[in-house]
């Protein structure tokens, strides 16, 4: 699957009063939270490791079990409105958008019901994909299955106004034949990224000063934590870390290494350590070879929960896939792993997903978790 593509398989849907945001991917982790109630000590007051690349043993990160908070309370809306919608193709086209009282959002991470919540429309979602897991969407059906497939009916049934979706042809075909409106939105991952879907989303809305307040507080939120973690990382940069991220799913047999333009690397940059993949110059997706893998030596391996749970843990994958166990990463078992719908998911969390894979990375014994 090129990168081009990858980023169009996220979109919103509209059709009687709702938006659907849909991508192929993982299914997501009913677990990888922490309680938000209870609070943490800041990055800066953590007790963390001297050397980072000494340490031996697994790690779960866990993000604060917290509501995504609006920017705005009842934004005020200008429909209606018209919006650039991306096909699989490439061809943009134009779509009127007159009503988001029912919205379905759909994509791998959960990032476009996110935004949506952090605009300040979560009360306009009436269904969301599988790995949408924050705080307030639990009673919102899923519109998606096992493999993120898209379920026609259930998007019908729920009678929406908008649905965003990058699902097969004759999903679309038939939600259109029903009169719901479809938007594709360009979702790129990346921080950069999150931004700009913030104003693609608040476009659907009819809400652009509300998009342009989120999105810059995302932009500082990011960039205030990474700074934080800049005081974590190793002043010599050959003690930083080595990460390489893998996608995991097992019971499918499938085994992938992502890097550049897969959102894996902007994420290990903030993190101040080295992404391999990007080093030896592997681009967007791509199979998991052992020759691949043990050429890129990693000290850490980054991973999705679920991922690492479908292979049986970390003494799964390293049964299942030897050449793991050749690597710095496999050796001392240092396999960070996090919530299937967090650790990708590029938009109002990111900040958080951040702070928390920081804590599992810098100082894993704070985190609660030993990742098994």
């Amino acid at each position: 699957m090129s990168v081009a593509s990858r980023r169009r398989w996220t979109a919103l849907v509209a059709g009687f009063a709702a938006t659907l945001v849909l991508m192929t991917g993982c299914a997501s982790s009913v677990h990888g939270s922490v309680d938000g109630a209870v609070p943490q000590p800041a990055l800066s007051e953590i007790d963390a490791l001297e050397d980072p690349r000494a340490y031996e043993g697994p790690s779960t990160a866990l993000i604060p079990n917290v509501e995504i908070e609006p920017i705005a309370e009842n934004p005020e809306q200008q429909l209606p409105s018209t919006v650039t919608s991306y096909t699989q193709t490439g061809d943009e086209e134009q779509i009127e958008i007159t009503d988001t009282g029912r919205v379905v959002a759909v994509d791998l991470a959960g990032s476009i019901a996110a935004t949506v919540w952090g605009l300040g429309f979560g009360e306009t979602l009436v269904g969301v994909d599988q790995s949408t897991t924050f705080p307030g969407t639990e009673d919102l059906d899923r519109v998606t299955s096992g493999g993120h497939t898209v379920n026609a009916e259930t998007i019908i049934g729920l009678a929406p106004d908008v649905v965003g979706t990058v699902g097969p042809r004759d999903v679309i075909e038939q939600l259109r034949d029903v009169g719901i409106t479809v938007v594709f939105v360009d979702n790129d991952p990346s921080f950069q990224g999150a931004e700009e879907l913030v104003r693609q989303v608040a476009g659907v809305y009819g809400a652009p000063e509300v998009g342009e307040l989120l999105a810059e507080r995302i932009g500082q939120e990011i960039d205030a934590t990474i700074a934080e973690v800049a005081d974590l990382v190793p002043d010599d940069e050959a003690d930083r870390l080595r990460i390489l991220f893998l996608y995991l799913r097992g019971n499918a047999g499938v085994y992938y290494l992502f890097g550049s333009e897969s959102g894996a690397d902007e994420l290990i940059s903030a993190l101040g350590c080295v992404d391999v993949a990007g080093e030896l110059g592997w681009e967007g997706m791509r199979p998991m070879t052992d020759e691949a893998l043990v050429a890129a030596d990693p000290d850490l391996i980054l991973t999705m929960t679920g991922g690492i749970a479908s292979v049986g843990g970390v003494d799964g994958l390293l049964q299942e896939k030897p050449a793991v166990a050749l690597t710095t990463a496999g050796e001392k078992r240092r396999i960070v792993d996090m919530e299937d719908g967090a650790v990708l998911s590029f938009g109002p969390r990111s900040a958080t997903v951040i702070d928390a894979l920081a804590r599992a990375i810098y100082a894993p014994d704070s985190t609660g978790s030993d990742g098994e």
